[in-house]
């Protein structure tokens, strides 16, 4: 369909709309990870990280639109262990065994970012730097865990691949159309961009939130890993229940500010 036709088109606007929103909420995991690692490099080289690891993510979408046939072709099974779980009610095993090079890439990201969130959250619980440096801040510099710069791009990197073909796949899940895929991908980084430093920000200056941001990615790593394995959490519960536990310690973090405020008083 030609771009003036598209235009004319409400379906293909409704069609931009959804996928603009689903590309969104799909970025927010990405965001998460990119937002804890830029915290720990020095202040000065934050920003500069963020945005190289953003714009990072949406090379790598634009290059992945266009060799979107290569990308559909990346669902058909390479290995088979032939090892499958219980036909359930709906037909479908519970898990199968037949990996896609899609799925290895889900359980290869996946253990990475268990790996990377356990790694994290023991620095954080280590008695032998305070729970995370002589200040007691989980961010604290000092840490021997502090990320080069050329490191923090490299783990970005990475799972900018991972989320990157999720969300590519994603999109052409929802329309054939490759300009209506191409703006939505821009559209939805652009608004990463946008929110990257203000939630870096608000992350840093509550480090009580650096521990919730650990669980979510623990949680994100099993559900890529059990998506690899073909089973299919449905995203709308992992992100009611990221909804819920960020509401929970937003009541917590007014709650200490009204404390503090009443001490101050």
């Amino acid at each position: 369909m030609s771009i003036m036709s598209l235009i004319a088109d409400p379906a293909a606007w409704a069609a931009l709309a959804t996928l603009i929103v689903l590309e969104v909420v799909l970025g927010i995991d990405n965001l998460v990870f990119i937002s804890l690692l830029s915290n720990k490099l020095p202040a000065e080289q934050r920003i500069r990280a963020r945005r190289v690891g953003i714009g990072l993510a949406l090379i790598l979408r634009l290059v992945l639109l266009s060799a979107i046939a290569w990308i559909a072709g990346l669902v058909a099974p390479v290995v088979d262990l032939g090892i499958t779980g219980a036909v359930g009610e709906n037909g479908v095993p519970s898990f199968e065994t037949a990996f896609s090079v899609r799925d290895l890439i889900l359980i290869a990201g996946g253990l990475f970012l268990l790996w990377k969130a356990t790694t994290e959250i023991h620095h954080s619980l280590d008695p032998e730097t305070d729970g995370g440096g002589e200040s007691g801040n989980l961010l604290d510099k000092k840490r021997a865990v502090a990320l080069s710069f050329g490191a923090a791009i490299v783990q970005i990197l990475l799972l900018d691949m991972v989320f990157s073909v999720d969300s590519i796949l994603t999109a052409i899940g929802m329309t054939n159309d490759l300009p209506i895929m191409i703006v939505a991908v821009i559209v939805a980084v652009g608004v990463m961009l946008l929110a990257a430093t203000p939630l870096a920000n608000f992350i840093e200056r509550n480090p009580s939130v650096v521990m919730l941001a650990l669980g979510f990615l623990l949680m994100i790593g099993a559900v890529l890993i059990a998506d690899g394995f073909g089973v299919h959490v449905p995203k709308g519960y992992i992100y009611a229940a990221m909804a819920f536990s960020g509401g929970v310690e937003a009541l917590n973090i007014a709650s200490r500010k009204g404390r503090a405020k009443k001490r101050a008083h």
